[in-house]
Parts: structure tokens; C-alpha cells; sequence
């Protein structure tokens, strides 16, 4: 097995290590999105403008299932396939931003996912908006590939446009809703339609050119909707869609409890995690009741629930009243910008301790690439530069847990490397949280995160293997760095089994 980051700083991507092939993939042009970029935030604004004057996406997405159902899609929204007992899939989160990161997961995720049946794509599709002509160089291209069918959910991202693109992709090339009446004027609603974001009238044009990067008839994949439910071999895998704000409407609630029904093992994939950076998000269901009540109860038989949106790898294995191990996982390391893992505080929730959690990158390598990124931005290198060997130090002195990679030679922790912890949002001990607590943290875990785009290894990139049989689910987080080591041999940076009996 090649060395993970657990193992050494050179599996970790760390060192001088040779650029991987990846970039052989890449377009010749490439857009290099920044979420400080003021247009592009208001291009985003749409989930901004739903939060205060109301969300729409239940309304927008009913209509789209009644489309789908009027075009002969099964009503139960089921997909049934042929695999067999034993039988493999992958699943990829927050993919589409179209530049290195996105693409040096292609060749690790090629090899190690070879022989696959399907792959899923869970959430925030295409960035920044969901616009179809997006779709050539963020979805078809880097995938083109991959040999078998790409189902997918949307994410808060592929909604931006009212999830046009995204159906013209996935649901057998839907054509476009028709326009709703237009509101009362002086309403919150009217306010509402008039500052929303569209996409452009000629927008799609390169569809069908794109669709020529996958042509094959073993990868097409056409689903019932924005929600489905997939039985493969013995397992039903159900992908819910959780829109612009992370909720979901009481149609698709009702839905849910009845394809959850029944004692077949189930996996859950959904936009938003149930559990994420120590805190549990059981997700809201409209008119009572939430996503998590769901996947807990014993008669329906979930096994684990992974979750896109953070742009990282964690797992929490919760141990539930009645005995059974539920395990809860955020996989949205498939390409987007990382989200931070060093500002997540010592774990304690639902029973779950820091020994049984798992992420990636480690603190230390998230404080690391941190203090590397914001040295060069601020050109202050010198102060804010932490070696990999300083950050997981200091990661083990503020939170008072054991280093995940224990260095070759300790490094002593300076005031220095304690300051540069505090100012990038270092977490804490939860009886150390209030003397920690600093503004810029939540400046920097609001405003800079979102920018953290780089384009030199190491990426910390990640995409999940699941292999099913009739006695149970293996599920392997592989790591892309970026580098040619880990193209070659895709390092295991964490694996369970999950029983299905």
C-alpha cells in the first residue's frame, strides 16, 4: 500500500514531488473563479436573496418533477439496475470548478475506480452557477473517460439557474420550464423576481458539443428527477436534493419516507451532511419532522448517509440507542476549493470522540496549506509559513489530542506558530472554546475560506469507493494531491466496513 498522509509528509503530497499528469487533461483556457470577486458573487446571489424573501425551490422543483412524470419518468422515481451481489461504485462531491484541483482527481479516480459499475456526483455539480455551457469543460471533459453512467444531485450552486442546466444533463435533456405569472407588484415576491438571477437566453449552445466528450451508450445515465433512489445489487442508494438553502420540501419528504421503507440496506446521499465539523445538521423536512429521524429509524435500514457541500473528507461513526453504528460522512473533496479541517474543534458529539473521527487533510496539513497560502497573499511568508511538522504540533497542543502523523523529529511549538494558529481559525478544546474564540476567526471562516483556490500541489482532494456485497459495504476515501505519486497509486487515507446484516 503507498504511505497516506497518516503515514509520512511525502504521502501527504508534501516535498519536492514531480507534478502529476493531470494537466494533460486540462482545457486550454481555464476560469479561475474567486469567491471575492464581486461578480461573482452577485452572479450567486439567488440563494442570498431566497433567504430573505423566500425560497422558491420546492415550487421550482415540483414543477420539474411533474415535467419529468408527464415525459414517462417512473412516478416512485426508482432506478433499477442490473448489478450484481458484489459490485463496486464511486462517489464524487463538489466537482465543477473546471481548473487543477478538479482535474488532478481524474487519474487516481480512473485507476482506483476502473472497474466500477456507476459513479455518483453529490452536489454543487457545477460552480458558480449551474450554466449548461459549464458543463463541457467541468463535467464532460474531465470525465470523458470514465467508462460507465454518472448519476448525480444538485447542489445549492446548480440551483443558482433554477436547476436548468442540471435537468438538460441528467433528466434526459428536460426542456426549460414555462414562465410563471409574474407576481404582485410591491411584494416580497415581486422584489424577489426582480433581483433573481437567470441564465443567459443563448445559454446551453455547447451542450451538444459537450455531450460528444462522453458518447458511449454504457456512460449515459438518465434519472427520474433532481431525487431518486437507485436499487443496485443489494443496496438502494437514495440521493435526496436539498436546493439553495439546505432543506427539503415536504413532496420530497413524503417521498422519501416511503422509498426508505422496507428492509433493504440503504445509503444516503445528500447536499447537505448530517454531521460536519463536530456539529450534527439533521436537515429540516417542510411541515415537521427532519432528513436524520428518517435515516435513524430501524425500519428503514440506512447504513450510512455521506454528504457533499464542505469541500473536505470527515467520517463519524454514531452508535445508536438500539445498538447499531451509523456512519456519517462528508465527501465534497471531488475538485472545488478545500475547506479548512484545522478550524473543526476537538470532536465530542453523539458519542462520537476525537479517536473515532476521521478527515482529510489532517489539521495539520489544512493549517499547513493555510499558512503557505496566506504568507504568499499577504507577503508575509516568513511569519505566517508553518512546516507541515509546526502545524501538526501546535494542532495537538490546542485541541490536547494525539498528532494523526506523528513527526520524525518533534517540533517545538513557538508563539509564533500559536499566534498563526489563532489568526487562521485553529479549533479548540470544547472547555477551551470561549478563551480561544478570536473575531478574526469568523472573518476568516466566513470571507477568506471561500477564496482558497490554489493551483500548486498539494490539492488534498478526495473521492470515495464503495464495495457492496451481501454482507456488507467497504468504503475508501482515496486522496488526489495532485502530485504523479498519488496518480499512480491512489493512497487510502481512511476505510471502514459496514455491515449490511
Amino acid at each position: 500500500m503507498p504511505d497516506s498522509s497518516r503515514d509520512t509528509p511525502e504521502g501527504a503530497g508534501w516535498g519536492s514531488a514531480r507534478r502529476g499528469a493531470y494537466q494533460r487533461l486540462l482545457p486550454h483556457r481555464t476560469e479561475k473563479i474567486s469567491w471575492l470577486d464581486p461578480r461573482m458573487l452577485w452572479a450567486a446571489r439567488n440563494g442570498v436573496l431566497a433567504s430573505w424573501f423566500g425560497d422558491p425551490t420546492g415550487r421550482t422543483r415540483a414543477r420539474w418533477v411533474a415535467q419529468r412524470e408527464a415525459a414517462g419518468a417512473p412516478a416512485d422515481k426508482v432506478v433499477r439496475r442490473e448489478d450484481p451481489d458484489r459490485f463496486s461504485f464511486l462517489v464524487i462531491g463538489d466537482t465543477g470548478e473546471g481548473d487543477d484541483p478538479q482535474y488532478a482527481v481524474v487519474p487516481g479516480l480512473l485507476k482506483a475506480g476502473q472497474d466500477t459499475r456507476f459513479a455518483v456526483l453529490a452536489s454543487d455539480v457545477i460552480y458558480p452557477v449551474g450554466s449548461a455551457d459549464d458543463y463541457g469543460p467541468k463535467f464532460f471533459r474531465p470525465y470523458r473517460d470514465y467508462p460507465a453512467p454518472i448519476y448525480a444531485i444538485p447542489g445549492n450552486h446548480d440551483w443558482y439557474e433554477d436547476l436548468g442546466g442540471f435537468m438538460r444533463v441528467f433528466c434526459g435533456d428536460t426542456p426549460p420550464l414555462p414562465p410563471e405569472p409574474r407576481p404582485r407588484p410591491l411584494t416580497r415576491t415581486w422584489l424577489r423576481s426582480l433581483l433573481w438571477h437567470r441564465p443567459r437566453p443563448d445559454d446551453g449552445e455547447r451542450l451538444a458539443e459537450a455531450r460528444a466528450l462522453r458518447p458511449a451508450p454504457g456512460q449515459q445515465a438518465v434519472q427520474p428527477g433532481p431525487y431518486w433512489a437507485i436499487d443496485a445489487g443489494p443496496v438502494r442508494i437514495v440521493g435526496i436534493d436539498t436546493g439553495l438553502l439546505g432543506t427539503v420540501d415536504a413532496a420530497q419528504g413524503a417521498w422519501l419516507r416511503e422509498v426508505s421503507a422496507g428492509p433493504r440496506p440503504k445509503i444516503l446521499v445528500t447536499g447537505s451532511p448530517l454531521y460536519v465539523d463536530g456539529r450534527h445538521e439533521p436537515c429540516a423536512i417542510e411541515g415537521g419532522g427532519t432528513v436524520d429521524a428518517i435515516v435513524r429509524d430501524p425500519a428503514h435500514h440506512y447504513v450510512a448517509a455521506i454528504g457533499g457541500d464542505i469541500h473536505n473528507y470527515q467520517r463519524y461513526p454514531v452508535r445508536l440507542d438500539d445498538g447499531r453504528t451509523l456512519q456519517y460522512v462528508v465527501a465534497g473533496g471531488g475538485g472545488a476549493f478545500m475547506h479548512a479541517t484545522h478550524t473543526i474543534p476537538r470532536v465530542a458529539v453523539a458519542g462520537v470522540t476525537e479517536d473515532d473521527f476521521r478527515c482529510y487533510p489532517l489539521r495539520g496539513d489544512s493549517l499547513a496549506f493555510y499558512s503557505r497560502l496566506y504568507g504568499r497573499r499577504l507577503r508575509l511568508r516568513r511569519f505566517f509559513t508553518l512546516t507541515e511538522a509546526e502545524a501538526t504540533a501546535v494542532i495537538a497542543e490546542r485541541l490536547g489530542i494525539r498528532p494523526a502523523r506523528t513527526p520524525g523529529t518533534p517540533a517545538r511549538v513557538t508563539r509564533r506558530a500559536r499566534l498563526v494558529a489563532g489568526l487562521l481559525g485553529t479549533g479548540s478544546r470544547p472547555d477551551k472554546a470561549r478563551r480561544f474564540r478570536l473575531p478574526v476567526r469568523k472573518i476568516y471562516t466566513s470571507l477568506f475560506s471561500p477564496s482558497s483556490a490554489t493551483y500548486s500541489p498539494p490539492f488534498f482532494k478526495s473521492f470515495l469507493r464503495l464495495d457492496v456485497s451481501p454482507e456488507s459495504v467497504r468504503l475508501r476515501c482515496y486522496a488526489a494531491t495532485g502530485n504523479r505519486a498519488q496518480e499512480v497509486d491512489p493512497p487510502v487515507e481512511d476505510e471502514v466496513t459496514i455491515p449490511l446484516r
